[in-house]
């Protein structure tokens, strides 16, 4: 017989602290639980006395957790998300599919003519309408660490050179080149170094290592970078698709010597995480609809 250390109360209060450190603090899981302070700190201090350790600095200084109570919040958070699988799997075994099917998409993938999404939400509402989608749009790093910390059952995301931690379905091609204002280039003098916009990007990255490019400010997604770029003082790699909607109101051009770089995206899973059949249904709806799309292209 399998017995446990933790009571039902416990469980509860593992995730009562859980939502403290991913708020990172008190206050502001209020608004999450819409629990009291005095609430919300009883339940983390009977963790803690369970537990025997202090999980969480919290006063004057801020909040802050301990070495602890980096690890309990990763193996609470890593239970917690287990438990919750058992009712959709149990569902599963009876033909029923339930549950959320977090998904986390690179931005503005939706622009992109190939991209199916919509339809595979659509087809799975109609195949499995007890599934919630839930969908959050991330950076590259970020969608990276949702993977890891399993946050996310599936990454819709670009594939690039030496990136094989994951497992990947391909769906479609996207490719980046580098652009500047049409209007600044055109107008005035050609400058001999053009500052690029940054972001933590492989082609990024590339691009700088070679000439005629020095780092410029630094961008947090493609909207801030398309932004910059406009301004005519700058140049930014953007995906094509994207610059070309863009273009049609800002008159992006791309560059003469700009470098073309190609890659697929995907829908991303972890190979170390037991896979859900609600997910394993939205690989397969994925994976019908852009293989017809790409086939009624070629034909």
């Amino acid at each position: 017989m399998i017995r446990l250390d933790f009571d039902e109360r416990d469980l509860r209060s593992l995730r009562v602290f859980c939502n403290v450190a991913e708020a990172g603090g008190f206050a502001a899981a209020e608004r999450v639980l819409l629990m009291s302070k005095a609430s919300i700190s009883r339940h983390v201090r009977e963790v803690e006395e369970r537990l025997g350790v202090r999980l969480c600095e919290r006063g004057p200084a801020g909040f802050r957790l301990t070495p602890e109570g980096e690890v309990a919040l990763k193996l609470a958070t890593t239970a917690l998300r287990s438990l919750e699988r058992i009712r959709p799997e149990i569902d599963a075994v009876h033909g029923v599919l339930s549950g959320p099917l977090a998904l986390g998409v690179v931005e503005h993938a939706l622009s992109h003519p190939d991209c199916k999404l919509p339809q595979a939400i659509a087809a799975l509402k109609r195949r499995a309408p007890q599934v919630q989608p839930r969908i959050e749009v991330m950076t590259f790093p970020e969608l990276n660490q949702a993977l890891r910390e399993q946050r996310v059952d599936i990454a819709i995301r670009g594939r690039y050179p030496g990136d094989d931690e994951f497992d990947y379905l391909p769906l479609f091609v996207e490719s980046h080149r580098l652009y500047g204002a049409v209007r600044k280039e055109g107008g005035e003098p050609r400058k001999a170094v053009w500052p690029l916009v940054y972001r933590p990007h492989p082609y990024v990255d590339q691009v700088l290592a070679g000439d005629g490019y020095e780092r410029g400010p630094e961008a947090g997604g493609l909207e801030a970078i398309a932004l910059l770029v406009a301004s005519g003082d700058y140049v930014g790699l953007l995906p094509t698709h994207y610059a070309q909607l863009i273009g049609k109101r800002y008159a992006l051009r791309a560059r003469r010597a700009s470098p073309t770089f190609v890659h697929p995206i995907c829908a991303v899973t972890d190979p170390h995480r037991p896979s859900t059949h609600r997910a394993e249904l939205f690989l397969s709806l994925l994976r019908e609809l852009h293989t017809r799309s790409a086939a009624h292209l070629a034909s």
